[in-house]
């Protein structure tokens, strides 16, 4: 028999079973496709060693005028503003008290308890104090995180056990910053909670509570930023990264500026400044529907007059809006079931909605990415596009990822572009966990999908910085597709990639083939180790369809289907392989867990000769 020359179909299909999706693959991880053919993706690395507080799930990059590259991220404790590796906390302060003897120490004990009959403060804020006085041998002038907020008190852990038990501090200033936000929907627990007779007792819907996630737009060098649900803050840029931001109904001039916001966002046609989800002008009255702009080139008028082109209008299709972007000539505004188009159209109108899709769902604010003049976003049940005209966007993987999602954990959904590989990159929680632990990756030049285990919480493609950026539950910024390890740790570590075939025939399928030889054809182009290598393990099948759940595990009940398996190690300058397997149909493996090694597959071939019909 002539050698078998293997070429797969690019992309991952999940849609139906192994044998159904011949010629292609099926499952994978830490892999792309490129001009059709798998690779191991690129590593990240951390920017520095400097962490910040909380899950960001915001991030946006620009440079001011006096040439300072700035990226802004918005985490559910705090606001940030991320220069040359360090985060500067930009935190706006909600109020500033002033109070008398307000602490409280033990005598051993590290916990102080703070008075404060004013309120409003709520567990995990942040406070700074300052012009305090020594208490029980503690110097309490810093800043502090809140814990057992009650009544008229709070406690604050000092990092020092006090050396007496006393109580004073003299004339102390209090500064406190916004409340805190969810970094997670929690289900509620208790009687009532879920559907009768739906499941394990006391699990049931989330939250009326929405995690924390901040919207933040350019206005010039300044910058417009606020927690969805919050007021607007505006922060100068001549002021400095140490400044913090303050609220824009604040600023000189300012007149009706919403003072409740689920979203902001700013048209690059003239500059209007809009507020999605905003109370009402003149009322304090939300209305999750209503969206609200700004006079033309000025942030802070609010007030719809005949003299400027500040001015509102009202949605009607869905119950809340959820997210927007902007695109080409147009805002495209996502309610939780339509997608409307914002166009310019001069006074006295300004703006008008025109509906362009609906029945249609999205899964949160973050869920949406734009490339190339089109708009890509996960639904709550498949994935869609919007290039002029709303589709659903065709997916091998639909029915792996949304039956593997945590519903309740919808809002946790980010996506993102790297545009460097064609690439739209969904990050999503698997259903057991509770923080984004997959991603599901859509190449539109190649019209193809991939998956994997990886957790970000933001991401932000390559633009002003040399790499695409991604937040992590490590509480750093790490920039991707930069070397090929994992460098989120002091120390590099290996990142494991592999990809599994379908099962494909050999020869006819009918016959059992015996395999004796496997020409690989592997690049390691790019490693940095001395000698890279990978694996390739070859699974034969008695039988077309005889189910197993991992390619790799012949043992037990999954290895009815499987005959002699085996597994080669493939290096640089690997020519041949000799192997002695048989069986009817075929599926391949190819997989890397070393430090320093990155690899892209060819078309390897198989040398085989029939071996009888049983």
């Amino acid at each position: 028999m002539p050698l078998k020359k293997i070429v797969l179909k690019p992309g991952v299909n999940r849609e139906n079973t192994r044998y159904t999706t011949e010629g292609g693959w099926y499952d994978c991880d830490k892999i792309r496709f490129r001009q059709g053919t798998p690779e191991k993706i690129g590593g990240w690395q951390r920017i520095s060693s400097n962490t910040f507080l909380g899950v960001c799930r915001s991030l946006s990059n620009w440079v001011t005028l006096g040439g300072v590259n700035i990226v802004s991220l918005g985490t559910n404790l705090k606001f940030y503003l991320e220069v040359g590796g360090g985060y500067n906390d930009i935190t706006p302060l909600r109020a500033t008290e002033t109070l008398t003897d307000p602490f409280t120490t033990s005598s051993g004990s590290p916990i102080v308890e703070v008075e404060d009959i004013s309120g409003g403060y709520s567990d995990g804020a942040f406070v700074t104090f300052s012009g305090a006085t020594t208490v029980g041998g503690l110097d309490l002038n810093s800043e502090y995180q809140l814990t057992s907020t009650g009544g008229t008190t709070y406690t604050i852990d000092a990092g020092t056990p006090a050396s007496s038990t006393a109580t004073g501090g003299g004339t102390v200033t209090a500064a406190y910053q916004i409340n805190v936000g969810p970094a997670a929907v929690v289900p509620l627990t208790g009687w009532g909670a879920g559907a009768w007779a739906g499941g394990t007792w006391g699990v049931g819907q989330a939250t009326e509570d929405s995690i924390r996630i901040w919207s933040q737009v350019n206005f010039g060098e300044d910058l417009i930023y606020g927690p969805r649900g919050g007021p607007i803050y505006y922060w100068d840029a001549t002021a400095g990264v140490a400044s913090r931001g303050v609220l824009l109904s604040s600023l000189a001039g300012a007149a009706a500026v919403p003072t409740h916001q689920n979203l902001i966002l700013t048209s690059d046609i003239s500059r209007f400044v809009f507020a999605f989800g905003a109370n009402e002008y003149g009322s304090a009255t939300v209305d999750p529907m209503l969206i609200r702009w700004s006079d033309q080139e000025d942030a802070t008028n609010w007030t719809p007059a005949a003299t400027n082109q500040a001015g509102f209008l009202r949605l009607s299709n869905g119950s809340e809006i959820v997210t927007a972007v902007q695109s080409r000539q147009e805002v495209l505004v996502w309610t939780n079931s339509a997608l409307y188009s914002l166009q310019y159209q001069g006074a006295p109108i300004v703006w008008g909605a025109q509906l362009v899709g609906e029945n249609i769902s999205i899964a949160g604010q973050n869920a949406v990415a734009y490339a190339n003049g089109v708009s890509y976003w996960m639904g709550k049940d498949k994935f869609y596009t919007y290039d002029g005209r709303v589709q659903t966007l065709r997916c091998d993987l639909r029915q792996y990822v949304f039956s593997d999602l945590n519903t309740a954990q919808y809002e946790q959904v980010v996506a993102g572009t790297n545009e460097g590989f064609n690439e739209i990159w969904w990050f999503y929680c698997s259903a057991n966990s509770s923080e984004n632990n997959r991603y599901v990756v859509y190449n539109y030049r190649e019209d193809v999908w991939y998956f994997g285990s990886m957790g970000r919480t933001a991401w932000l493609d390559s633009g002003l910085r040399n790499f695409p950026l991604a937040a992590t539950y490590a509480d750093n910024l790490v920039n991707h597709e930069s070397g090929v390890d994992d460098r989120i740790g002091a120390d590099p570590a290996p990142i494991p990639a592999y990809i599994t075939s379908s099962e494909f025939d050999l020869d006819d399928g009918h016959q059992f083939v015996f395999v004796w030889r496997v020409l690989p054809d592997m690049t390691f182009r790019g490693s940095t180790a001395a000698s890279p290598s990978a694996t390739m393990t070859l699974l034969p099948l008695r039988n077309s369809g005889s189910g197993y759940n991992d390619p790799a595990s012949v043992g037990g009940s999954n290895s009815a289907g499987i005959t002699r398996t085996a597994t080669l190690p493939i290096e640089e300058f690997t020519g041949q392989v000799y192997t002695r397997v048989r069986g009817r149909q075929m599926a391949m493996k190819i997989e890397s867990d070393a430090l320093g090694v990155t690899w892209q597959l060819g078309a390897p071939r198989l040398d085989m000769r029939p071996d009888g019909r049983r």
